[in-house]
């Protein structure tokens, strides 16, 4: 399995043009939140909505579980951006919105992705493994707190 640092290397060399790095410290936070949004509204078995417990926390743990495997710090550091990102979305879903608003910020999101690639001129990391998906949010943390590995 690759290391922490090799995925943000590996990940760092499709993202080296400065308007594409603005890109995604904006878009991915912003995917992530949208896809959040868009699990959370898939309808569960009774017995999950009273434990509080939707898609989204399913994946979310997963996503978390590969972040601790990967990282102590970048696990730690990544419960604040899930809480505010499951705080945001539990308040649009107040709205009866958080489908619609997911879906909106999602395709925004990635048609800016896709254009911060094209300047660039490199594909997304993600085209060569899926798992740079997850890796994605990990490196704008680091990127956007100037953290170490």
């Amino acid at each position: 399995m690759r290391t922490f640092g090799m995925w943000m290397a590996e990940y760092g060399v499709s993202h080296q043009n400065k308007t594409n790095i603005i890109i995604h410290k904006i878009c991915v936070p912003l995917i992530m939140w949208s896809v959040i949004g868009i699990l959370w509204t898939i309808p569960v078995p009774t017995i999950m909505q009273n434990l509080n417990i939707n898609i989204a926390t399913i994946v979310s743990i997963g996503a978390m579980l590969f972040y601790l495997k990967l990282s102590r710090k970048y696990f730690f550091f990544m419960i604040p951006v899930f809480a505010v990102m499951y705080y945001v979305a539990y308040l649009i879903a107040q709205t009866g919105y958080l489908l619609e608003t997911s879906i909106i910020v999602f395709i925004i999101s990635w048609i800016f992705q896709f254009i911060g690639h094209k300047i660039e001129g490199k594909k997304p990391s993600f085209i060569q493994d899926l798992a740079f998906l997850l890796i994605g949010p990990l490196w704008v943390t680091k990127a956007i707190f100037r953290l170490e590995d």
